[in-house]
Formats: C-alpha cells, sequence, structure tokens
C-alpha cells in the first residue's frame, strides 16, 4: 500500500517547509532511513529521511517550491503500484521556484526529472547548485562562477545567492542593495518573505506585544579581561588544535556563572507558573542570510571558558551553513546577542519568547575615565543591557545578574577553569 510522505514540522515554530532539492528521483529504489530530499525550514535546512522501504512513485512538490506543514510531497509504494489521485491533491505552493500548471498534472504523467547535481552553468562552464540558487542567480543577474557555495561538496544554496550582489559581488558595490529578505536589484521588487523572515516576524510582533520589557545598562572596564585574552591566545595558539577565544567566549561564560545568584533571569513565563530551569542552555546570536539564529551551548554552566569558546565557533559555522539540528537553536533559556564586532557601542534587544531576558554586548571603546586616585585616564568599556521580561524578573535580579556579569569581566581569572 502506498505510503504518503507529507512535509514535515521540524520546529515548534514551522509552519511551512520549502523543498531544496530531491535526493531521489520517481522509480529509484528507497530504503527506510535514506535521505531522499532537502527540507528549508524557518530557521535552517534538514535532511528528510524515508520511514519505508520501496519505490518513489511519485514527487508531488518540485524543488524550490514551499507548502504548509503536514501536506503531500511525495509517495513511496510498491513499484508499478497505482495511486489514488485524491491522496495527492497538488497542495497550493506558498513560495513556488516556477509558474504553476493551471490544474494539476495527472497521475499517469512522465517521471519528474530532476537537474543532475552539476546542472547549473556559469560563464566558465558547469558548476554546481541548487535549482532555487539557479532561478534566484537568473532574476538578479548574478553570474554563478564568482559565487562561493556553503552546501555539501561546495554546491551553492539560495543563501549564497542571497549574499551576493550583480556579478557575485556585494550588493552595496554593485548598484543594488541588500534586505534581510534577500537580494533587491536596482529598481523597486518585490521580494516574497522567506520562511526565516516570516518566523522572525511573528516572533518579533509576539515579544514586543505581549511581553512587558524593562531595561537595565551597566558598562564593563574590559582592561583586565583584554590583558588575559592576549596573554592566554599567545598559549592557545600553540595547542593542539590551535585555539582563539574571543570577547564574547568570555560573556557567554560570565553569563553562565552568573545565573547562580540570579536565577529567575534563565526562567520562562508559562501562564499559570514561572519554570525556573535548572540547567543554563545559552543561546547567542549569529546573523545568517535573511535574518538571525540563536545556536544553543547546552549546560554551559558545567563547561569550561575553552569549551564553550569551540563549541560556539563550530555551532556559528554550522548555523551560517543551514546545518542545525532542531534542538540546536529552539532550547535556549537565556541569549546573549553581540553587536559589538559591527562597531555597536549600545543598543536594547527584543526578548526572545518564551525566554525570560536577553542581554545585548556593544563594542569595546576607548574613553576618557576617572580612576580610583581621581586622575583622567583612558579606559576601555564595553555596555551590557539587558531586556527582561517584568512577568518573571524583577527589577532586584536584574540588576544582580548585570553586576555579577561585570564583576566577572573585570575579574576575567574567574572565568578560566
Amino acid at each position: 500500500m502506498a505510503t504518503i510522505i507529507n512535509m514535515p514540522k521540524l520546529s515548534d515554530t514551522m509552519t511551512e517547509g520549502t523543498v531544496v532539492k530531491w535526493l531521489k528521483r520517481e522509480g529509484d529504489a528507497v530504503s527506510a532511513g535514506d535521505v531522499i530530499a532537502e527540507i528549508e525550514t524557518d530557521k535552517a535546512t534538514m535532511d528528510l529521511e524515508a520511514f519505508e522501504s520501496g519505490t518513489l512513485l511519485k514527487i508531488v512538490v518540485l524543488a524550490g517550491a514551499s507548502v504548509a506543514c503536514k501536506a503531500p510531497i511525495a509517495v513511496i509504494g510498491e513499484k508499478g503500484e497505482k495511486i489514488d489521485p485524491a491522496l495527492i491533491a497538488a497542495p497550493a505552493a506558498v513560495e513556488a521556484a516556477a509558474p504553476a500548471p493551471a490544474a494539476p498534472a495527472p497521475v499517469s504523467a512522465p517521471a519528474v526529472e530532476l537537474p543532475p547535481h552539476t546542472a547549473v552553468t556559469g560563464l566558465s562552464g558547469r558548476v554546481k547548485a541548487s535549482p532555487l540558487a539557479r532561478k534566484l542567480a537568473a532574476e538578479n543577474g548574478i553570474n554563478l562562477d564568482t559565487v562561493t557555495g556553503s552546501g555539501p561538496g561546495g554546491r551553492i544554496v539560495k543563501q549564497d545567492v542571497l549574499a551576493a550582489g550583480p556579478s557575485g559581488t556585494s550588493a552595496a558595490g554593485g548598484g543594488g542593495w541588500l534586505h534581510p529578505t534577500g537580494f533587491i536589484g536596482k529598481g523597486d521588487e518585490r521580494i516574497p518573505l522567506t520562511n526565516l523572515r516570516k518566523t522572525i516576524a511573528k516572533r518579533l510582533q509576539q515579544s514586543k506585544q505581549t511581553i512587558p520589557h524593562f531595561y537595565q545598562e551597566m558598562e564593563a572596564d574590559m582592561a583586565p579581561c583584554m590583558a588575559l585574552r592576549t596573554a592566554l591566545n599567545a598559549r592557545l595558539e600553540k595547542a593542539q588544535p590551535p585555539a582563539k577565544l574571543s570577547f564574547n567566549d568570555f560573556v557567554l561564560k560570565a553569563c553562565a556563572l552568573a545565573m547562580r545568584k540570579a536565577p529567575a533571569v534563565n526562567a520562562s513565563w508559562e501562564e499559570d507558573a514561572i519554570r525556573f530551569h535548572g540547567s543554563v542552555h545559552l543561546a547567542f546570536g549569529v546573523a545568517i542570510s535573511g535574518g538571525l539564529i540563536t545556536p544553543v551551548i547546552a549546560d554551559a554552566q558545567d563547561k569550561n571558558l575553552k569549551v564553550i569558546s569551540l563549541e560556539a565557533k563550530e555551532l556559528a559555522v554550522r548555523a551560517k551553513a543551514g546545518k542545525l539540528k532542531p534542538e540546536e537553536y529552539t532550547t535556549g533559556t537565556f541569549t546573549v546577542s553581540n553587536l559589538g564586532m559591527f562597531g555597536v557601542e549600545r543598543f536594547a534587544a527584543i526578548v526572545n519568547p518564551p525566554q525570560a531576558a536577553i542581554l545585548a554586548v556593544g563594542n569595546i571603546v576607548a574613553k576618557p575615565v576617572v580612576d580610583e586616585s581621581g586622575h583622567i585616564v583612558v579606559g576601555h568599556r564595553m555596555s551590557l543591557t539587558l531586556s527582561a521580561d517584568h512577568r518573571v524578573v524583577d527589577g532586584a535580579d536584574a540588576a544582580i545578574f548585570l553586576k555579577e556579569v561585570k564583576d566577572l569581566l573585570e575579574t576575567p581569572a574567574l572565568l578560566v577553569g
């Protein structure tokens, strides 16, 4: 009996998914556990595995199209088995890669031809690219020869094209401009929202409309941290494998330890209760093409500075490649958002529900300060701004947490161990 494969719901926030590419063709034999397609969720690109063995009888949704979760996308059954057309009534595509036909194709139509993995052609010959990436490149006049692929085997995917401007250069240098929803050319264009941008919009709107935010800010003296980081990195560069600590690594470790004195900051609002989390699952913001994602360092309170640093870097790489698993970006209990690397001195972030707080970290700024002797000297200060849900976090809780983070950063030897 034929088995319908539906668009899976791969995360709590996912309402629709995009078929990035099919790895099996109609008529191919499939074994349970085989990866048959790549699905783009609201946050990442995931492998879709078959749960049944048999033959891929029908591909209902073409590569590049988006449909609602639980809508049929393919059929697996016995070779030559007839399919009831009512079972695979073609769902309305949310974002199609090509104009839809006037009516659903009959079940007996020829098998869908999948493009070879190297079927996209640039100026110099054949290059690896997904069907959606090829379509976007053609629409925006982007030469795929000049685009670096981040997919498997260097394959160019949608995010790579969106991150490029005309001829593969940045949009700022090509006469167009880059919007979080993707590349927009020289003229006015209406670009459909990606699944990621829709999710970001919904969650941020929900947060600002339903969560009573309040904000507190402190400045940390980063001179001691700067000196210790320089000394540690001099040793870590000679280690096997080499490592390098960032200032954000120190901030992450300080937040994980500070939760001991302010557990309310590591909590969630549940309408009829407040849930205090026993572990710190520390999320941090990573800018990706089309938006932002927050990978999670699980049980950060039990990990040393070097482990946190290595995990953060590895998660960030996979986040930018769209290869995070749902549990690696949906389970955070507290978030750190750092824009210091962009030169932002201070800002206030929006709480990411169901979390109760988020810390915004600015750039380290050299400025005149008054030392303990009353002299004006050059200081190195970094702003720490906590945004919190007042239903869960009281003002004193926020102040205790911020003060502890500040003290740990100003005595960074306490973070090493």
